[in-house]
């Protein structure tokens, strides 16, 4: 079992940047893939990206080339950095886990944080 939780949220100016942390805890993490998703008020949680344990990787199209995952297996902890942010990335952001592969689908996700709050502004 694996227990996330996500900080580093927070308000920021069109253009600028934050840094999401999602620190695990549980007895096989580096053995998951770890994925962000998002969701917006009034619509459906979306895929952002994901990371295999191996460095593999897989991103929406809408953050391609200004947002970038990384994990650090040692320290049970994976990160978000986001740059060039626009206010269409306004969104809780949810940090999840599974046992298999690069899904881009959260139904196929086991373990979820509680999200935390992303608002970029004009």
């Amino acid at each position: 079992q694996v227990q996330l939780v996500e900080s580093g949220g927070g308000l920021v100016q069109a253009g600028g940047s934050l840094r999401l942390s999602c620190a695990a805890s549980g007895r096989t993490f580096s053995s998951y893939v770890l994925g962000w998703f998002r969701q917006a008020p009034g619509k459906e949680r979306e895929f952002v990206v994901a990371i295999r344990s191996g460095g593999n990787t897989a991103y929406a199209a809408s953050v391609k080339g200004r947002f970038t995952i990384s994990r650090d297996n040692a320290k049970n902890t994976v990160y978000l950095q986001m740059n060039s942010l626009k206010p269409e990335d306004t969104a809780v952001y949810y940090c999840a886990a599974n046992g298999g592969s690069l899904y881009q689908s959260e139904a196929y996700y086991n373990y979820w944080g509680q999200g935390t709050q992303v608002t970029v502004s004009s």
